[in-house]
């Protein structure tokens, strides 16, 4: 890959995409970077922020998922395409298709149909997730010696059950069939957990935000679900997309899962530093929950059998052997994100 040559990052002002621009902005790169609407300051500002302070050069691009052709004058020129832009919406829909599926979908074929187009791209690298492995915990019974590969996929969430999920896996299989109709330009997936740790932008969506909110807000002190989460940390995965681009050897899938925590398990590493925050202290049993979840919280009992109380594991082997991703401590995830919701007013100052 020349390193001379602008490197496109689609959806460039979300959680994982802005640290993907800082580490390039910081290597000297140009970026090009798109967004969904370059004049609105409070989705932009953090990004010329960082180029201020950066060797690399900054360039932002209006696109629209769904909208064919609009991320070409961004794709001109560059090599390497890291597309993250993907809808995130986890509930307060009523049509999960327009909402999730169809952005996804669409999405990513508009992304590499451009990618067709431009004769100097040679790799993309695709941001999906844990959840084009997994549709449920209870999957984790099926896995080959219990643990979650990159071997699987999700084969059980659909457009009625999960269906950010089932977003996922349907856009990083689109991205598949797009790269096998040509031989020009490889795919490289990063496939991360639940991703924490700090945002460079007050402006994040993320299920991470909302973990971390209920868990310090009080909402859950009377205690939580045994479920679990692969957790991953932001800069890592930024790190990670980075590597893949540039790694003349990188192919195929990378899951990016340094650690595995149930809720209960993070508000107890949390309380170490956060003392005086309301974390929950014990853990509630499944009937109860189950009883509960659909008014309390808005889920399903369905997903309340499928995915509380079971154990998650992931290998992540990929990610360190032959990327040469190295994780840092779940604690140093956990409390630079929570410093940073207070900070940020997202959790209020105690």
């Amino acid at each position: 890959m020349d390193k001379n040559k602008p490197v496109c990052v689609t959806g460039a002002s979300g959680y994982i995409a802005s640290w993907i621009v800082k580490d390039l902005l910081d290597k000297g790169f140009v970026v090009h970077a798109t967004v969904r609407d370059s004049n609105k300051a409070s989705s932009v500002a953090h990004l010329w922020k960082l180029a201020e302070g950066s060797k690399g050069t900054l360039k932002l691009f209006d696109a629209d998922l769904i909208q064919p052709g609009s991320f070409k004058a961004a794709i001109e020129g560059c090599e390497l395409v890291i597309h993250t832009a993907s809808p995130f919406v986890i509930k307060g829909f009523t049509d999960p298709n327009e909402a999730l599926i169809r952005p996804a979908v669409e999405g990513t074929e508009n992304v590499l149909k451009s990618c067709n187009e431009v004769e100097t791209v040679r790799r993309v690298v695709l941001t999906s997730s844990v959840a084009s492995i997994y549709g449920d915990a209870v999957e984790i019974l099926k896995a080959p010696g219990g643990i979650f590969t990159e071997q699987l996929w999700n084969n059980t969430s659909s457009e009625g059950h999960q269906p950010y999920s089932y977003s996922k896996v349907m856009a990083e299989r689109k991205a598949w069939d797009v790269c096998k109709s040509q031989s020009r330009w490889d795919l490289v997936t990063i496939n991360p957990s639940l991703v924490m740790g700090p945002s460079l932008t007050t402006q994040t969506q993320s299920t991470s935000i909302d973990v971390m909110r209920d868990l310090g807000s009080g909402r859950q002190r009377t205690g939580v679900p045994m479920l679990e989460f692969g957790v991953v940390d932001v800069r890592e995965v930024a790190t990670a997309h980075v590597l893949a681009g540039f790694d003349s050897n990188a192919e195929g899938r990378y899951i990016l899962s340094a650690h595995t925590a149930s809720l209960l398990q993070m508000a107890t590493i949390l309380r170490t530093r956060f003392p005086r925050y309301p974390l929950p202290t014990k853990q509630l049993p499944k009937f109860l929950v189950k009883l509960v979840a659909p008014i309390a919280a808005g889920v399903s009992r369905e997903f309340i059998q499928k995915n509380v109380g079971y154990h998650l594991r992931f290998d992540n082997s990929r990610s360190v052997n032959l990327l040469g991703v190295k994780y840092r401590p779940l604690i140093e995830t956990l409390c630079d994100h929570f410093a940073q919701m207070i900070d940020d007013g997202l959790l209020k100052r105690r």
